[in-house]
C-alpha cells in the first residue's frame, strides 16, 4: 500500500479560540478560520490540523472515551494507491467513497480513517547544516543561527495513539495497510512507518486501558534542532506549558519538545528523525526513561555571564 502518512488530523474541541491561540503560536497558519466554527491550521507543505467545535454535526462520531481526535486523514501517492486501499479494506468493512474522491472507514479499534490522494506540497527548503572538524556542512560566512530565524513547522510528522488492544491494532496497519514496524517498546507498543514514507514512524501505539483510548500526542517536523529549540522557547515565552523536553529520543533519534495543548493531547516539535528502508532490522527494548531519551534538558530563563565580582567584593 503506497500510503505516505497523515495529511491531516481532525479534532472536535471544547474551546476553538484557545486552540487558535495555541496553534498559531506553535507556528501553523490558520485557513478559513472563525471562532464559531474553527478552521484549518497548516504547516509549510500544507499538512496540518482541522479544528471544529465538539458538537459540530459534520464531524464523525467521537470515541466512547470522549477524546477530541475525530479522524485521521491519510495521504496516498496516487489514485491507484487509493483504489488499492478501497479494494483491500472493502473485503470486510464499509468503505465510503465521498464526493471529493476520498475514502471513509474505521480501523479495527474504532478510529475514524479517511484516505485521499495526498495534497501535500513538495518542499524545497534547506535543512539545518552542522560544522564539525573533518566535515564542514556550512559554507564560509553562512550562519548557523540568527535573529528572527524562521521557526515554521514543515510537515505533519506523526500521531501517537492510546490503544486498548495492541495486537489487532498492529495487525490492521501492518497486514492490511502495509505499514512496517521499525522498533518496539516491549510491553508498550510499536513504532510504524508506511511504505511510501522513509520516516522512522508516522504512528506509535501505546497499550492502555479502554477508558484512555485516543490521541496521546501529535508532532510536526522542524528544519533542525536549532529551529526546534527556538520554536519551543517562543512557546515558553508566550506562556504555554512544556510537557516534556527539550531532548532527543533514542528510537527514531528525533529531537523533541512537547507542549500541553487545548486539543486534549500534547503537541510536539520534532527534528532530525531517522529514515529507514526495508533492510532495517527492528529493535526491541523495555520501555523506561533510559530507553525513551538519550538526554533531556531543563528549560530555564536566558542567562549571560556577568564577568564576576567587582574588585573588593
Amino acid at each position: 500500500m503506497q500510503i505516505i502518512g497523515p495529511d491531516s488530523l481532525v479534532f472536535g474541541v471544547d474551546d476553538v479560540p484557545a486552540c487558535h491561540e495555541f496553534l498559531t503560536a506553535y507556528g501553523l497558519a490558520p485557513q478559513d478560520y472563525s471562532p464559531e466554527k474553527g478552521g484549518h491550521f497548516v504547516s509549510l507543505d500544507g499538512t496540518g490540523l482541522e479544528i471544529r467545535r465538539r458538537d459540530d454535526p459534520s464531524l464523525p462520531p467521537a470515541l466512547k472515551t470522549g477524546n477530541m481526535l475525530r479522524m485521521q486523514v491519510l495521504g496516498v501517492v496516487d489514485q491507484a494507491a487509493l483504489d488499492a486501499v478501497a479494494a483491500e479494506l472493502g473485503k470486510d468493512r464499509q468503505v465510503l467513497r465521498l464526493a471529493d474522491g476520498s475514502l471513509r472507514t474505521q480501523d479495527d479499534q474504532g478510529f475514524e480513517l479517511s484516505f485521499r490522494v495526498t495534497t501535500r506540497r513538495q518542499l524545497d527548503l534547506p535543512a539545518e547544516k552542522v560544522n564539525a572538524p573533518g566535515d564542514l556542512g556550512r559554507k564560509p560566512n553562512q550562519l548557523g543561527v540568527w535573529q528572527d530565524m524562521p521557526t515554521d513547522p514543515r510537515t505533519l510528522s506523526h500521531v501517537v495513539l492510546f490503544v486498548p488492544d495492541i495486537e489487532p491494532a498492529v495487525a490492521f496497519y501492518r497486514d492490511r495497510l502495509g505499514f512496517r514496524i521499525t522498533d518496539t517498546f516491549i510491553g508498550t507498543g510499536p513504532f510504524l512507518r508506511p511504505q511510501a514514507n522513509p520516516d522512522h514512524h508516522t504512528h506509535f501505539f501505546i497499550r492502555t486501558p479502554p477508558y484512555m483510548q485516543g490521541c496521546e500526542h501529535l508532532a510536526f517536523h522542524m528544519g533542525g534542532p536549532t529551529e526546534l529549540m527556538l520554536a519551543g522557547s517562543k512557546m515558553i515565552k508566550a506562556g504555554f506549558e512544556s510537557f516534556w523536553g527539550p531532548g532527543r529520543h533514542k528510537f527514531g533519534s528525533n529531537w523533541f519538545w512537547y507542549f500541553k495543548s487545548p486539543l486534549g493531547c500534547n503537541v510536539e516539535f520534532d527534528a532530525d528523525m531517522d529514515t529507514h528502508d526495508d533492510d532495517w532490522i527492528p529493535r526491541e527494548t523495555p520501555m523506561g526513561a533510559e530507553a525513551a531519551q538519550a538526554f533531556l534538558f531543563q528549560h530555564r530563563d536566558k542567562w549571560a555571564p556577568s564577568g564576576g565580582p567587582k574588585p573588593g567584593q
